[in-house]
């Protein structure tokens, strides 16, 4: 049986197409500048727009972080599991530190969205 990268490529070549272009849907109108701001020089839309950019790509890339470090941990306590199932406790705590990256990365999109 030979394994083959090519459908986990694509994926991750897909995912990243659809992130950019839901980004360009969804934050085109926060780097919309009217007619008033560009007069009087302020920045402050550019700061909340960079802002939201800045607390999704902090979300988003923790989650994806935290699925890959699941995925990973997950099928190496299943295959501990069937060896030992004693060891089911201390897994399932490995497991939950994974899924803390992803926690950690909403704390900092709130805090940063917090600033805005």
């Amino acid at each position: 049986m030979k394994l083959t990268l090519t459908p986990v490529i694509g994926f991750f070549l897909l995912s990243i197409a659809v992130a950019l272009a839901m980004t360009a849907i969804f934050l085109g109108p926060a780097f919309a500048e009217t007619a008033a701001e560009a007069a009087s020089g302020s920045d402050t839309a550019s700061f909340a727009a960079w802002a939201m950019v800045g607390a999704a790509a902090s979300a988003g890339l923790a989650s994806l972080g935290a699925a890959y470090a699941v995925a990973v941990v997950g099928s190496a306590a299943v295959g501990a599991l069937t060896e030992k199932p004693e060891l089911l406790g201390r897994l399932l705590i490995l497991v939950g530190l994974a899924e803390g990256i992803a926690i950690y990365g909403l704390i900092v999109a709130v805090l940063i969205l917090n600033k805005v």
